[in-house]
């Protein structure tokens, strides 16, 4: 039976304004905005990963903030199990099915019941991490902040909880310690411990390897993987790796220059890539067996300028297969098979 769609994100858009100098200001030049995120839109299943690939200044990481509400969108609608949260850094919520008619004061706690139920894990574990608090201070704060009227046995256990379930046992080993105390690996198990100790539904992940030394990596990967077996986690795992994302992701969605170029099933992605944008990472991705590694697409020039968009298809500029029909048309998605899309065309 096909899952209900925790998330839905419907034609979402992110611009940040550029800060001119006093001479731009003098000559009251118009407004300039970089297009951070521009018309994305896809559902995430109940207890699916979705992987968000793309290379630096793709989008994929201010999706994640927008989902979150640590940002606030510039347009569209982001419905997390109904409700339409697109502007929770506001303090405003509004139903996403029947309206709502809230006091101010059953907003307010509707809006924290949900950032409980939504959480993240950032990129580096050494900045994300306090130094001066111990693991016990870190992993018990969002509890505390949340004020969920716990009693102190009951804060220990959910604590030993979540440091044990992320692979930090026995927990009373670990919680008088500080972050410089602990490897780069065990430090982000903390970082997915606190994430963990509210019981969210939803994880998004913002590269949380990349910091890490490459044999350790997959066993923080392994980790994401057995919580969202065990406790039916959903998790949007943004990176720029195909590997990493290959190793444990259900679905993949590319992005390029703000928008998702190509979506579906993780395997189908990386078997049979169909945008010449995913085709070029997917060729130099390392395969362990060099019989089957492919003809490299190596793409010329430069990321266009988020300021300025080309027109027709944002990736015409880069594509060894555009013609003059790209540079004018922006190209709808066209459907591949029953999940699997793509935004060219050439397809």
């Amino acid at each position: 039976m096909e899952k209900i769609p925790i998330l839905r994100i419907e034609d979402l858009y992110k611009q940040f304004p550029v800060t001119r100098k006093f001479i731009d200001r003098i000559k009251r030049s118009p407004k300039q905005v970089v297009h951070a995120v521009d018309g994305v839109s896809f559902t995430v299943a109940q207890g699916e990963i979705l992987a968000l690939v793309g290379e630096s200044g793709s989008g994929k990481t201010t999706v994640g903030m927008n989902v979150l509400g640590l940002q606030v969108p510039t347009k569209g609608r982001i419905l997390f199990d109904g409700h339409d949260v697109s502007d929770w850094a506001t303090g405003r919520l509004r139903s996403g099915k029947n309206g709502d008619g809230l006091g101010r004061l059953s907003r307010r706690k509707q809006i924290l019941s949900l950032r409980r139920r939504a959480q993240m894990v950032f990129q580096d574990p050494y900045e994300s991490l306090n130094p001066r608090q111990t693991i016990w201070e870190i992993v018990v704060e969002p509890l505390e902040i949340h004020n969920l009227g716990l009693r102190a046995n009951e804060k220990e256990a959910r604590v030993r909880a979540a440091l044990e379930d992320c692979g930090l046992a026995p927990a009373d080993h670990f919680w008088s310690r500080y972050p410089d105390e602990l490897s780069g690996g065990q430090r982000q198990r903390v970082v997915v411990a606190g994430a963990l100790v509210l019981e969210p539904e939803l994880l998004v992940a913002d590269e949380p390897v990349s910091m890490l030394d490459v044999s350790i990596r997959a066993d923080i990967l392994t980790l994401l993987q057995s919580l969202r077996k065990a406790r039916d986690i959903t998790i949007i795992y943004t990176t720029h790796d195909l590997a990493t994302a290959g190793y444990f992701t259900d679905r993949m969605a590319v992005m390029y220059l703000g928008r998702v170029v190509e979506l579906g099933p993780t395997v189908e992605v990386l078997k049979e890539p169909r945008h010449p944008y995913t085709q070029a990472l997917v060729s130099v991705a390392p395969v362990p067996n060099p019989r089957k590694r492919r003809q490299r697409v190596i793409l010329q020039g430069e990321v266009p300028n988020p300021i300025d968009i080309p027109s027709g298809c944002r990736f015409h500029p880069r594509c060894p297969i555009a013609t003059d029909e790209c540079k004018k048309t922006d190209p709808p998605y066209v459907e591949i098979s029953a999940e699997h899309e793509a935004a060219c065309l050439k397809i």
